[in-house]
């Protein structure tokens, strides 16, 4: 048997994510039709394996519950959140709730986090763990450019028993080209590996009188657990060509749209207007028969798209409205949303650079160093109202905002 785990930080965490954040969990945005985390548990569930998948965040209850009991319908597969009292870390909710995880003796259990997207090969991980009886954990990892990667965990591996020699979160020079993805096969004796470790955070903690700041029972994955099995032949690296990105900001949801369409390609039976594959269309979306819809569109329950309307590369939330003749590009469109007829709404996208082998997405922060704000794609929060005949061209408007006029390259608070 085996189970997996997926790690989901909590509301504290995705700064960088909002608005779209204010009123949906970042593990629960919808790209290409799912939630960001249904993509890891259909993942897991095609591994017949896997009995159980624990969810571990600091979210409250309330807005995981409906999420987990729709999941456990939908893949017959048990599913559970379990709740940190308080943000401990990437690795102190793994230790805090490890009896949840060592219940039934699994063999070994997968570790994902929540903001990766990915075509998870976790078969090929398994198989390639399981081959090496000495491996507490397997990592899964990917190439990246040579000044990328030191935004990354960097590992440097044994060419041919692919042990890992070194490893270093986000180091301040460069390192390796090889990069810690964030998704892991681990066997259940990491947890005396993490005992030690909880004991020296413990120490510290006491020593230092409770002045170090950080919780006692705060544990980062990486840094105190990663990074000192390195060197003693219990930490592998499997590395993967298949697609891979992180999603931190909302400018990588559009990115991460586009591939995920591509993977789970669906055909348009009896489509609705012209569509440009890859589109997902839910079936509760009402579209006029001269929209022109894609690449790479997602659209949520209840939405309309009135005639005339052009939508390439954007996901559009539930209930949103885009009447006639407007257009939609490179842009997230929130819940509740209304787009005025012929009015243009567009992003620039922030995809990695075509030219560079192994380029990753650039989550660049919202303003340059001059002050202004650096173009990224176009994001509506929930309830905004676009006025007819308006240009938003890069840039973000908070929930529930009248637009009166047209905004180019602004935050409209």
């Amino acid at each position: 048997m085996l189970k997996a785990v997926i790690l989901i930080g909590g509301p504290q965490k995705g700064t960088r994510f909002r608005p779209l954040s204010l009123d949906t969990p970042k593990p629960l945005f919808p790209i290409a039709g799912l939630p960001l985390i249904q993509h890891h548990i259909a993942a897991c569930v095609k591994l017949e394996e896997c009995k159980e998948i624990l969810i571990i965040g600091s979210y409250t209850t309330t807005h995981m519950t409906q999420f987990v009991t729709d999941m456990q319908k939908e893949y017959h597969v048990i599913i559970r959140y379990l709740q940190e009292f308080t943000a401990l870390g990437t690795g102190g909710g793994l230790y805090h709730f490890r009896d949840q995880v060592r219940a039934g003796n699994p063999s070994a259990f997968f570790l994902l986090n929540g903001d990766v997207c990915a075509d998870f090969p976790l078969k090929e991980l398994w198989t390639f763990h399981d081959e090496r009886p000495n491996a507490l954990v397997t990592i899964m990892g990917t190439e990246a450019t040579r000044q990328q990667s030191i935004h990354y965990g960097c590992m440097v591996s044994e060419a041919s028993t692919k042990a890992v020699t070194h490893y270093v979160e986000k180091p301040n020079s460069y390192v390796s080209t090889l990069i810690n993805c964030g998704v892991y096969v681990c066997s259940l004796q990491v947890f005396h590996t993490m005992a030690e470790a909880f004991q020296k955070k413990q120490d510290g903690y006491y020593s230092a009188s409770g002045q170090n700041g950080s919780h006692p029972g705060y544990m980062s994955w990486e840094q105190d657990v990663l990074a000192p099995l390195a060197g003693t032949n219990k930490l592998f690296a499997m590395q993967v060509n298949n697609w891979w990105s992180q999603v931190k900001t909302a400018g990588s949801t559009i990115y991460a749209n586009r591939h995920y369409l591509e993977l789970n390609r669906q055909k348009q039976i009896d489509p609705p207007c012209q569509i440009l594959p890859d589109v997902f269309l839910h079936p509760t979306a009402v579209i006029d028969s001269t929209a022109v819809i894609g690449p790479n569109v997602s659209i949520g329950a209840g939405v309309i798209v009135k005639a005339g309307v052009r939508i390439k590369e954007s996901i559009i939330l539930n209930n949103a409205t885009i009447n006639e003749h407007a257009l939609v590009m490179y842009s997230i469109i929130g819940q509740d949303v209304s787009v005025g007829e012929w009015s243009r709404v567009e992003g620039t996208p922030s995809d990695p650079d075509p030219d560079k082998p192994f380029a990753k997405m650039d989550n660049q922060p919202l303003f340059n160093t001059d002050g202004r704000l650096n173009p990224s794609i176009t994001i509506l929060g929930a309830g905004v109202v676009v006025p007819g005949e308006t240009i938003l061209l890069n840039s973000i408007v908070l929930p529930h905002k009248l637009l009166t006029r047209s905004f180019k390259h602004e935050i409209i608070l």
